[in-house]
């Protein structure tokens, strides 16, 4: 009998190596308070397991995951799979309101979901209230096993995760910013691994360290979980060559400096290959608008094996807060692989040619003291998305009524000067609603977003759910509908997840929408969010069952 059992397994790991292969990983993550200090200051934070960053998720391509989150704060909780494709499982996607009701104190859910034809770095963090300030954590996803890298292996892999601190309860800040209608309090430091690094009025505040062997070559998996603000990366004395974003393959380039935008990933290796020492890691934010920002840079320490403690760090310059050609440079050399094994699949043939424009209002408050009766408040197309009490995605598969409209507009309701100042003779006032832009199931969408200057013109990395898309072209000042489309790169543009649309410009992408259910679309910056720089998609069911969202799992929160 066992011999047949042998013969039965060969034979199947023979016929179907790709299901033997994959494999289900079970994770089990407890949210719970933690008395952390930083900056010579503590307070309770909530964090998965009691760490912060939180713990890494790692999986293969083709495997299924299920995480056990069970509740143990006091907030209600949702966790987002940052990039994950979710193909048919949006009950896993994670955004509370969205995808989902939120789990309630002392309950569990499990996201249950399989990884599709993806491989590469990734993150998790809450989606909801402002809870990813430490709630976040490194999703890495390695190719399937015997599988290569499309570039040298590297001796050793290493995340890095920057974020963001506030001395302050995260949750207050936003309260009390929200109560008052001005913008919130800027963060008091940035974090490489959690760690700020030495800050004046602090000196016992240690950083991270990342240890080398000279003539290694290691790869990092560069993670941008900061709540409000894109980030500059660089290393004194080492160039990176980036050979991956949002867990796509590109084109390697080497830089010295990378930008990444909250919700963006970058895989760069590094190869140490200077004299043995200690090398200092800095990460800064890039603003390149009038918009207050925390202007404290993280630093490391790039530490090679032999080297004394006592040794002197070679230093090196952050770019300027506003340096936005060094970004651009950065930005303009991502090209997609587009290899015979890795082909960029651009949608050619456009179903829904879509113009959002994404920027800042102000709505009247009449208890808004602080803000004169009125309050700042961010719209797309000029509506300020209001969040619903029941799940969308629940009330489209259970035909649930006055949950949300499907009328959002897909051009802007008044055409002027974008990328100028504010309409003239017109009110900064939006419109309020929870509306949702209908997707046949596999459409093609060219969606163009235009960020206007209303306020002030600002950069913002917008978050797609559910999807990866081509970015395939970008600009400065008003998109221009018959010129601009003619210089697009539909060869090889870089495949991504969350784009950076430039601060007084444009940013063109393009998607095949050939994954079912409600997924939202956002910026990444947390206060923007907040404010209602968000709606969503819902894409039609297609033919059959395949083509059509599973059926609710059983313990799927209530509201």
């Amino acid at each position: 009998m066992e011999s047949w059992v042998r013969f039965l397994v060969l034979f199947l790991a023979c016929l179907l190596p790709g299901l033997v292969e994959s494999r289900i990983r079970h994770y089990k993550f407890n949210v719970v308070l933690k008395n952390t200090t930083r900056l010579c200051s503590t307070k309770p934070i909530v964090t998965i397991n009691g760490q912060f960053p939180g713990p890494t998720l790692y999986a293969r391509e083709d495997d299924t995951v299920l995480v056990k989150v069970t509740n143990h704060v006091t907030y209600n909780v949702s966790i987002h799979w940052h990039g994950i494709r979710q193909l048919r499982t949006g009950w896993a996607d994670g955004p509370a309101y969205i995808t989902q009701c939120p789990i309630p104190p002392g309950q569990s859910y499990v996201y249950n979901f399989t990884i599709t034809g993806q491989r590469g770095t990734l993150l998790w963090h809450a989606h909801i209230l402002w809870l990813r300030a430490t709630v976040h954590g490194a999703l890495v996803i390695l190719p399937k096993r015997g599988v290569p890298y499309p570039f040298p292996a590297p001796h050793k892999e290493v995340n890095v995760i920057l974020a963001e601190w506030w001395k302050s309860d995260t949750e207050s800040v936003i309260n009390q910013a929200m109560s008052s209608g001005l913008a919130p309090n800027v963060s008091d430091a940035h974090t490489i691994n959690g760690h700020p690094g030495p800050v004046a009025n602090c000196s016992s505040q240690g950083g991270f360290t990342l240890p080398v062997e000279s003539g290694k070559t290691y790869l990092l998996r560069i993670i941008n979980a900061a709540l409000n603000e894109e980030l500059f990366f660089k290393i004194a004395g080492h160039k990176l060559t980036i050979v991956e974003v949002d867990a796509t393959y590109v084109k390697p380039f080497k830089t010295d400096t990378i930008v990444i935008a909250p919700g963006q990933t970058t895989n760069a290796l590094i190869t140490a290959n200077q004299k043995s020492g200690k090398y200092l890691v800095a990460a800064s934010p890039f603003m390149d608008s009038p918009i207050a920002v925390d202007n404290l840079t993280a630093t490391a320490t790039l530490h090679y094996s032999g080297t004394l403690a006592t040794t002197s760090t070679t230093l090196t310059n952050p770019p300027p807060q506003n340096a936005t050609q060094v970004a651009n440079n950065f930005i303009n050399s991502l090209k997609s692989l587009n290899s015979k094994k890795f082909p960029a699949k651009v949608p050619l043939k456009i179903d829904h040619n879509l113009f959002f424009t994404v920027g800042l209002g102000i709505n009247p408050c009449p208890t808004c003291k602080a803000g004169n009766g009125s309050r700042v408040v961010a719209s797309v197309n000029n509506v300020t998305f209001v969040m619903p009490t029941t799940a969308l995605l629940q009330a489209h598969v259970f035909n649930i009524s006055g949950v949300f409209t499907t009328d959002f507009p897909g051009n802007p309701p008044n055409t002027f000067n974008f990328s100028g100042g504010p309409p003239a003779n017109a009110s900064m006032a939006t419109t309020n609603g929870t509306k949702l832009y209908r997707l046949a199931y596999n459409s093609t969408v060219q969606l163009v977003l235009q960020d206007t200057g209303t306020i002030a013109p600002e950069n913002h990395p917008v978050h797609l759910h559910g999807y990866n898309f081509y970015s395939v072209g970008r600009g400065v000042g008003n998109y221009n509908a018959k010129k601009d489309p003619k210089k697009f790169n539909l060869v090889d543009p870089v495949e991504r997840n969350t784009v950076g649309v430039p601060s007084g410009g444009w940013a063109a992408i393009r998607f095949q929408a050939d994954n079912p259910g409600v997924w939202f679309l956002h910026c990444h910056l947390e206060v923007h969010t907040t404010w209602g720089l968000k709606m969503a998609f819902l894409v039609d069911n297609g033919k059959g069952p395949n083509e059509s969202v599973l059926p609710p799992p059983s313990d799927l929160p209530k509201c």
